[in-house]
């Protein structure tokens, strides 16, 4: 991407939702900081998900082998 099309995108990102800046500002400070070789840090949301995800692990809520096997063949085929 050329220098114009990034300050074209830009300019139009300022007409989109909150919602939509906040995610495109969340995701180029992403990309900036593994330019850097720095560090991630999960958002508020991600840290939330994966307590979630945990507790669900705790609670023995698990895939069995067949479903991940299903699972990955869906993915393998498209």
């Amino acid at each position: 991407m050329a220098v114009p099309d990034l300050r074209d995108l830009l300019q139009r990102a300022q007409s989109w939702p909150d919602e939509a800046q906040k995610e495109l500002i969340a995701v180029a400070n992403e990309i900036e900081s593994e330019l850097r070789g720095g560090e991630y840090l999960a958002s508020q949301e991600e840290l939330k998900i994966i307590d979630a995800a945990m507790a669900a692990i705790d609670r023995g809520e698990v895939a069995t082998e067949s479903e991940i096997d299903a699972a990955f063949a869906k993915f393998r085929r498209g």
